[in-house]
Formats: C-alpha cells, structure tokens, sequence
C-alpha cells in the first residue's frame, strides 16, 4: 500500500487525490511530535491551574461568558460533538470524507491545537482502515468553520454517530468495533479542536479544482475539435495576436489549440472561406484563458488553506500562551469557490454555443441538427435542448454564496462565509460542465463526419478516434442520452487527455 507523510507544511492536492480517491495510507510524519506534546502539556496546565480560556474551560460561541470547571471539561467536550452534530441532507461522497479527515489531520499536526497524539492517531487509522463517517452535506455556515460536518465525524471517534464500512452503514461504535479502533475519551480542547475548522469546504474544494484543471484541457481539445467541425479560422489563435494582450491563460490556451490542431486540414485562413469567425470560435482563447487564470488565482489559496491551521483558540507553547482569533473564518476559501464555480460556468456557456452553431444548420452548412433524412429524424436537436438547461442551471447556480451572511449564536458569531454552500455550488457546476463539454464532443464528431473528413489535427485526431470506438456516427434517430453518457464517461476516465498528452506533449 502507497503511504504519505504529512507535517501539516508540504500536502499537495496530488496527495490529497491520492487518499481520497486511491486509498493512499496516511501517517504522521516523526518531525511533528514534539510539538503536539508540547501544545497538548500547555493546555493540561492551563486545564490543572483552571485559567478562563475559550472553549478550554468556558462554553462555546455566545456561552463563552460561562466559566466551566476543570473535573466538567471532559463532559464539555463530548456535549460540544453530540449538539453541535446537527448536519441534514444526504451523505457526502466517500471521497470527499476521506480528504476531509485528511486535512484536519495536516491541519492539527502543526501542533497549535493542544490535541493528544492519540486522538489524532485515531483520526489516522480511521482514514487507513476505512472507516468513514456519514457526514450529511448541508449545515455548515463556513465560520466558526465547518462545526456541524465535522462534529459528524468526531461522534464517530467516540462511539456514535454513523459511519460506512466495507461498504455497510454502520453505527459508529459498530464500524469502529468492526475495523478494532479504540473509541476516543475526549479531553479538554479535543472535541473543538477536531470541529473547529474549514476542512470541509476546504476538502470539497481541493477535489474539484483539481478536476477543474484537467477539464480545462479537455475543454481546449474538445473546442478544437469543433473548430475542425465548423472550418474555423486559425489566424486568430496566432502568437502573435496573443503577445499584444499577454494574459497567461489565454496564452497558455492558444498555445494548446495550435499543438492540438497542428496538420489540420479541416481549419481555414482568413478570407478562405468566411473573414472572421463567431465569437465562440474566435475567441476560446480569450473565454478559456480567463478561466484558467480565475482557476490559477483558487489553486493559490486552496495551497495556503490545506497547509494552514484553522482552530481556535491557537495554543502558542513556545510562548505559553493561547489567542482567541478568526482562522476558522472560510472567507477566503469562500470567494475563491465562488470564483471557481463562474470560471467553470463559463466553460459550459461557450461550449453550448458551440454546440448551437454545429446543430444549427443557417450557422453550420450541415444537415440540420448533424442527421441525414432530417423531418424523420430529429437527430441531435435535444442534445442542445439539455445542454442548454445545464448551462441555465449553473447561471442560477454562480450567484455567490459568499455575499450572504446570516448571525449566529446570539450575535457573538455575526458575520459568516457560507464557504462550504459555495464549494458544494462548484461541485455540482464542475459535473454540469463535464456533461456539457460531454455533449459537444459527441456533436463536433458527428459534424466532422456530416462535413467529411480531410485529416484533423495531431490533438483532435487522437480524440476523435477514440470517441469512434465507443460511439458510431449516428445514421438514425436512436436513445440519444446513452451516446451522451459514453462520452461523458471517456471525459472523466482520463483516457482522452492522457493519449493526447502522450502524443503532443503536455497541455498548459
């Protein structure tokens, strides 16, 4: 089995993929120990001369006003898991929950959350021997971080709650008793250290930007396939017209289009055919590059958001200290997603105008809607109808959580991130723009073959052949959301990217 070492500085969204998705085993690397001791041995000594410190022996949110006395802090922390499990709504996915129990690990090694080694070694074989707790998704205003979610996980760690286990939904105690982990007796701090933080938001977040970035490659090769398609005009994604405006991602995708559809011979020159191109041609390089750049911008602070600590208070023991702060406050990750789930939208927006153009056949010169015997046969007339609907959806969809604040406990918490609303918002885009990008590729290879093809590109060629062997060109009227779902399938294996990649070299 394929191990990770984390310190809580160096985790990669690499790593992150690799034991949410791929059942990497997790251990604490041996540099950090000596700082969780240290930070645990401070707040046993604040806990034993019985200091008013936040959560260690006072309530929690607006009941910080109440002293709580040392023999109580043990019940303090289980009555923290048990009210503040309050999640509703359906189970988030299993690899969602295994990159969260992963980040609150890197976050907690860092040793300023006063947590023991035990409980986090707890966390650490739940991850190893897969036992992962049923964490409804919704719940969570983003700040004080994800406190109903993770307290789901937590109850888990002492024996209730619920979990999947080789492939059972078990009761905690069960599935723990079942996989022969020990259940945890919270000491002070435990339980808010384990709740109080943007794992999350954080770990939803990783997950989708980091198929976000490969599905703004496929993005480029599937446009360019369409390009192909339509006879569009490669001037326009000639070097020297993106010097004269260097954003980096527009470069980067002008670039890719040139490598993909380098040996062309299905493009034009201007004047060949038509002078300039509609928009949705034109100008990939200009749409796509901004959302690769949007995409840049959130892989920047998702970076700073898994490597960071989230709790509070923090536990200073070089300093013998604790500080009551905001870390926990998900707004950058908040707008960051938000961010994210416009800049994909957008990828599905153009793309379905695409799509309009090769069905429409006023725009194309094809039969109408890519079918020959067209009145008999509607063809690919509804693919544009669906692709339409998704792109509709992700456009009520962007309106950013993060604008919205509702206050909480009394006031004391009185403005809020929504961040892990707007993580789950992108989620859904991110499939929504698979399924459309889905639907362009299966109507640009229909086009190509309606048009007759002349030899496409080093890039689409390899696409196109691969689409063929699972979707025939479409002679007939036929179930037309099974053909959907073969290439929506063939976009997310990887398998298209990965042989293009292979043949042309890497993609920007």
């Amino acid at each position: 089995m394929k191990k990770i070492y984390i310190d809580g500085e160096h985790l990669s969204f690499e790593d992150i993929v690799n034991v949410a998705r791929n059942n990497f085993e997790v251990y604490i690397d041996n540099s950090v120990l000596p700082k969780i001791e240290s930070s645990r041995n401070l707040v046993d000594k604040f806990v034993e001369e019985e200091r008013v410190i936040y959560g260690i022996t006072t309530g929690f949110g607006d009941l910080c006003k109440v002293v709580i006395s040392k023999d109580k802090s043990e019940t303090l922390q289980k009555n923290l898991i048990r009210s503040h499990a309050c999640g509703i709504g359906k189970p988030l996915d299993t690899e969602i929950v295994r990159a969260i129990m992963l980040l609150r690990v890197n976050s907690l090694v860092k040793g300023y959350s006063g947590i023991r080694l035990s409980t986090l070694n707890t966390l650490v074989e739940m991850i190893n021997k897969q036992v992962h707790p049923l964490i409804p998704q919704k719940g969570s205003l983003g700040a004080s971080g994800d406190l109903a979610p993770l307290a789901h996980i937590t109850l888990v760690m002492i024996g209730e709650g619920e979990a999947f286990y080789k492939g059972q939904r078990l009761p905690g105690k069960e599935a723990m008793k079942l996989a022969k982990i020990p259940i945890v007796n919270l000491k002070s701090k435990e339980g808010l250290a384990l709740i109080n933080g943007t794992q999350v938001m954080t770990g939803i977040g990783a997950l989708v930007l980091y198929d976000s970035i490969q599905l703004m490659k496929m993005a480029d090769i599937i446009s360019a396939l369409t390009f192909e398609a339509l006879n569009g005009i490669i001037d326009a994604f000639d070097e020297k017209v993106q010097d004269l405006r260097p954003h980096k991602g527009q470069i980067d995708t002008a670039i890719n289009l040139r490598k993909i559809l380098e040996g062309s011979k299905m493009v034009s020159s201007e004047g060949e055919i038509r002078v300039q191109d509609a928009y949705s041609l034109r100008c990939i390089p200009q749409v796509h590059g901004a959302s690769k750049d949007a995409i840049n911008y959130v892989r920047n602070v998702l970076t700073t958001e898994i490597n960071s600590v989230t709790d509070n208070p923090l536990i200073f023991y070089d300093e013998g200290k604790t500080i009551s702060a905001g870390n926990f406050h998900g707004q950058p990750v908040a707008l960051a997603m938000d961010f994210l789930a416009i800049a994909l939208s957008e990828i599905a927006d153009i793309s379905e105008r695409r799509i309009e153009r090769l069905v429409n056949p006023t725009l194309s010169g094809l039969p109408p809607f890519l079918i020959e015997n067209s009145g008999l046969n509607s063809g690919l007339m509804l693919v544009q109808y669906s692709a339409a609907s998704l792109v509709s959806e992700n456009k009520v969809l962007s309106h950013p959580a993060s604008v919205d604040s509702i206050p909480s406990s009394a006031n004391q918490e009185d403005h809020v991130s929504m961040g892990t609303i707007a993580a789950r918002k992108a989620k859904v885009i991110l499939d929504n723009v698979q399924k459309v990008l889905a639907m362009e590729m299966l109507c640009a290879c229909q086009a190509i073959d309606l048009r007759g093809n002349k030899g496409l590109g080093k890039g689409t060629r390899i696409i196109y052949d691969i689409v063929r062997t699972q979707v025939p060109t479409i002679k007939e009227d036929k179930v037309m959301y099974e053909e959907i779902n073969k290439c929506e399938n063939l976009l997310k294996s990887g398998i298209v990217l990965e042989e293009v990649e292979k043949n042309i070299g890497k993609l920007c």
